[in-house]
C-alpha cells in the first residue's frame, strides 16, 4: 500500500530533521516557489494565533519594516535592548544558513524540541488551515516568545507591511527604515504604492519612526500616520551623521543630535556605509523607546552597536570573512542594495575585483547587472532554490552588456574559481541573494 506522505507528516511524531523537511517542502514557501506562497490577506496568521490562545496580543513589540535595511536595524535594536539587560526576542527572515535563526531570545536560537513541538501541536491546523511556511513560522515565533517570557521582541516584517503575517501585532513602535524597487509584482508598480503597503504597519495611536523618506513617498507617512493618530518621527529630522571611517574590523562615526548639536561617537562592528542611514533610524527609534520609559542607557547604546554581529549572531552585510584576498559576503540584492554595494567597493582598497554572484527569476535582473561594474571579473551561478536564474542565463545577461566571465552550476564551486584566480591584493565579492550567501561554506 502507497503511504501519502502529507498524512505520514500528520500523522506520526517527527525529528527535528523530519519537522525542517516537512516545513520547507510541504508547505508552500517563497524563497522556493515564490509569489505563489504570498497570502494576501491575515486570515491564517489569525486563526493560528487564536488556536494558540493569541500570543502576539501578550508581547510587546517593535515592528520593523523598509526595503533596505530593515535586518540591520532589528539586530541593532534588538543589541541594545539586550546590552541594557531586557530579555529579547528577535524574529527575522530569511535565515541565512540555519532555520532557527529567524527566531532568537538573546542572541540564542529557538530550540530544537520547541520547533519539533510546536508543528506537532498545530498538525490539524496545518491540514485544515494549509498555512504558509511563513504563516507557520510566524505563529511559531510569537508562541515561543510568549512561553519563554521575554521582556520585548523586535519583528522584522517579511514582505511588504500591510498584509505580512507579522501585521497582526501592536507594536510599541512602528519602523519604516525606507522605501526602494523591490517585489513590484506584489507591492505595486510605483514607490507610492510600495509605500503604501510598508505603511500598513502604523498602527491606531503608536508612535512611527521612518529613517528615509523621498519626494514620492513622504506625504503617503505623513497621511497614513495622521489616519491613525500615530506620532511620525523622520529619524533624519532628529540626527545625522557627520564623521566616519573604517578600521579593519569596525565603522567609526560621529553623530549629532540636531536638538542640542551634541557630538557623539559610535563603533560598528556592522561595516557598510550604507549602516550610516540605519543607525541614525535605530538611535531615533531607541530614544522613543528612552520616551515609552525603557530603560536605555548610553553604555548600553554604545555596547550594542560595537557588538551587534557577536551579541545576534548576525551575519552576511558587508561581512569580511577573509583577507588576502579580501572575501566579502553581503546579501543585496535589488537595485538600492547593489547600488549601496557598488559605493562600498569604490572606497574599499583592492587590486582586481571578482565578484561572485548570482540573482532569483523575479527580481529586476536586467536593472541590477546594469549598476554591476564593468571592470570586475564574474563568476555566475545560482543558489540551490527553484526560484534562482539559470547560471547560464545569467551569464548570458551579463555579457551581453559587458560584465565579462564565466557561469557556474553552484556557488561554492564559483567561489573557487574565484579563490583561485584572485591575488592577496584582490577583493572578491559574493553577493545577490540571501540565498548565495548562505551557501557559502563558512569561512568563519
Amino acid at each position: 500500500m502507497t503511504i501519502n506522505p502529507q498524512l505520514y507528516y500528520l500523522c506520526s511524531r517527527m525529528t527535528y530533521q523530519q519537522t525542517l523537511d516537512y516545513l520547507f517542502t510541504k508547505l508552500p514557501m517563497y524563497s522556493r516557489i515564490g509569489v505563489a506562497a504570498f497570502k494576501d490577506d491575515l486570515t491564517n496568521t489569525i486563526a493560528l494565533c487564536e488556536a494558540l490562545g493569541n500570543p502576539h496580543k501578550k508581547l510587546r513589540c517593535i515592528h520593523v519594516a523598509g526595503t533596505n535595511g530593515k535586518g540591520s536595524t532589528s539586530h541593532m535594536l534588538a543589541a541594545i535592548l539586550q546590552s541594557a539587560g531586557y530579555k529579547t526576542g528577535l524574529y527575522t527572515s530569511p535565515h541565512l544558513k540555519d532555520f532557527r535563526e529567524r527566531i532568537k531570545i538573546d542572541g540564542e536560537m529557538i530550540k530544537e524540541d520547541f520547533v519539533v513541538d510546536f508543528v506537532e501541536r498545530i498538525k490539524p491546523l496545518i491540514l485544515s488551515l494549509e498555512p504558509s511556511f511563513f504563516e507557520i513560522t510566524v505563529a511559531m515565533a510569537f508562541d515561543y516568545f510568549v512561553k519563554e517570557a521575554i521582556d520585548i521582541a523586535v519583528i522584522e516584517v517579511g514582505l511588504g507591511g500591510r498584509l505580512d503575517s507579522t501585521n497582526v501585532i501592536t507594536p510599541l513602535l512602528s519602523v519604516i527604515t525606507n522605501i526602494g524597487w523591490d517585489h513590484m509584482n506584489m507591492l505595486g508598480n510605483s514607490l507610492e504604492k510600495i509605500a503604501y503597503e510598508k505603511a500598513g504597519i502604523i498602527k491606531q495611536g503608536v508612535p512611527v519612526v521612518i529613517g528615509e523618506t523621498l519626494p514620492e513617498t513622504k506625504d503617503v507617512f505623513i497621511d497614513k500616520a495622521a489616519q491613525e493618530n500615530a506620532p511620525l518621527v523622520i529619524a533624519t529630522d532628529h540626527f545625522y551623521v557627520v564623521d566616519w571611517h573604517e578600521n579593519a574590523f569596525s565603522l567609526q562615526i560621529t553623530l549629532v543630535n540636531k536638538a542640542n548639536e551634541a557630538h557623539v561617537g559610535y563603533e560598528l562592528d556592522l561595516q557598510g556605509i550604507y549602516q550610516l542611514k540605519n543607525v541614525v533610524t535605530v538611535l531615533e527609534s531607541v530614544k522613543q523607546l528612552q520616551k515609552q520609559g525603557w530603560d536605555i542607557k548610553e553604555a548600553a547604546i554604545q555596547k550594542g552597536l560595537r557588538y551587534t554581529k557577536n551579541i545576534t549572531g548576525f551575519y552576511g552585510r558587508w561581512d569580511i570573512v577573509h583577507r588576502e584576498p579580501l572575501l566579502v559576503l553581503d546579501v543585496g540584492h535589488n537595485e538600492d542594495g547593489i547600488k549601496q554595494i557598488t559605493e562600498q567597493i569604490e572606497i574599499t582598497d583592492h587590486a582586481n575585483l571578482h565578484i561572485v554572484i548570482g540573482l532569483v527569476k523575479d527580481k529586476e535582473v536586467d536593472k541590477v547587472l546594469k549598476l554591476l561594474p564593468a571592470h570586475a571579473t564574474y563568476y555566475f551561478t545560482k543558489a540551490q532554490i527553484p526560484r534562482a536564474l539559470p547560471e547560464d542565463q545569467l551569464a548570458m545577461k551579463g555579457n551581453s552588456i559587458g560584465l565579462a566571465g564565466n557561469h557556474y552550476p553552484d556557488v561554492n564551486t564559483a567561489l573557487q574559481q574565484a579563490l583561485d584566480h584572485a591575488a592577496k591584493k584582490d577583493m572578491i565579492l559574493v553577493c545577490g541573494s540571501v540565498f548565495v550567501v548562505g551557501e557559502v561554506v563558512s569561512f568563519k
